[in-house]
């Protein structure tokens, strides 16, 4: 009898652990097989290239999966990237480029560009959280309105004289290094930035107070008023910290790309949000966690990347991307029914 007990016991344990894991799992599985098709895809290279094209999209995640958590939205991210981007292009170009945003401006420090862009973004992040949080119109409406106003001030700048709307480049070198440079000609700085704002992404939510109200208030918003959590200037702190993250975000895509356009960002909140929810941070609110938010973009990288490698076309990726979406979100619809 006590066999018997136990064997299910483990039985059990079996299927909560694979129901728990299934996305993990499945992804396992479809490296096993794309290195069966292809053995170089186990590379070292291969490593660093996928790890290179999806640091700065890890970075912005990060922001991504706090709002998330904190039981919001935020679809203005990927008209943050393209902003921070085309602002860090214009101000970060080299004073002999034969085309330049601003003809008649000097050379600037590489920290210039950085901050206008981290400032500028800052504020939209601002707005964003007081919209939400003092006048409680919900996060989808807010941070998509404020997404087509990005959008269009965007546009705007980008096409004035005497750039029109054209490709900028000539980005200065100290800018390039930060998104193609090397430390010790083998590490990618970009990939040292992302685990740098990783890390303290994860000991923000993890060991401070700020972090532990994000979570509260993701769970249950009227409760945390009650425990004394101050709900209002958290949200508008937390989109604010999102916003940065973005920034950043978008100031590597122009540093790595050596160049940029108003068009840069376009559907990274999607990515975003998918690799999180995919990652196990729950679309309700107050559940995950920010390595499982790391997972989920490393997931969607080793998609992609292992997908071209394979020579499959990029249509089947977006179906195969929607099909994991789905399931994760069908999985963590469950998961939270079971505890409920």
């Amino acid at each position: 009898m006590e066999k018997t007990k136990k064997a299910t016991f483990e039985k059990e344990r079996v299927l909560e652990f694979f129901k728990n894991n299934v996305i993990m799992l499945c992804m396992l599985l479809l490296i096993i097989v794309i290195a069966v098709i292809q053995p170089k895809f186990i590379s070292t290279r291969v490593l660093r290239d996928i790890l290179i094209q999806n640091s700065s999209r890890m970075i912005i995640a990060c922001g991504m999966a706090m709002v998330l958590i904190s039981g919001g939205m935020d679809l203005s991210a990927g008209r943050i990237v393209g902003l921070a981007a085309v602002i860090t292009g214009s101000l970060g170009q080299m004073g002999d480029y034969a085309n330049r945003f601003f003809p008649n401006a000097p050379e600037l420090p590489v920290i210039v560009p950085l901050l206008v862009s981290l400032v500028v973004c800052f504020l939209f992040g601002m707005f964003n959280g007081a919209a939400i949080a003092k006048f409680s119109i919900p996060p989808f409406i807010v941070t998509l309105a404020t997404g087509m106003i990005i959008w269009g001030a965007n546009l705007l700048y980008y096409d004035t004289e005497p750039n029109h709307s054209q490709p900028i480049g000539g980005i200065q070198e100290g800018i390039r290094y930060l998104g193609s440079g090397y430390v010790g000609g083998k590490i990618p700085v970009v990939i040292l930035i992302a685990v740098v704002v990783v890390l303290i992404s994860w000991f923000v939510m993890k060991y401070t107070a700020f972090g532990r109200s994000i979570y509260s208030i993701g769970g249950n918003r009227d409760a945390a008023e009650v425990c004394g959590i101050k709900v209002e200037m958290t949200l508008i702190w937390t989109y604010a910290i999102a916003a940065l993250t973005f920034a950043i975000g978008g100031f590597l895509e122009c540093a790595r790309t050596n160049g940029a356009t108003a068009s840069y960002g376009d559907n990274y909140e999607f990515d975003a949000i998918a690799a999180c929810v995919v990652g196990g941070i729950s679309n309700n609110g107050g559940i995950g966690t920010i390595p499982g938010m790391v997972l989920g973009v490393l997931m969607f990288g080793i998609l992609n990347y292992g997908l071209t490698f394979l020579g499959v076309q990029p249509y089947w990726q977006k179906i195969a991307k929607g099909i994991i979406i789905l399931t994760a979100v069908g999985f963590d619809v469950r998961k939270n029914i079971r505890k409920k």
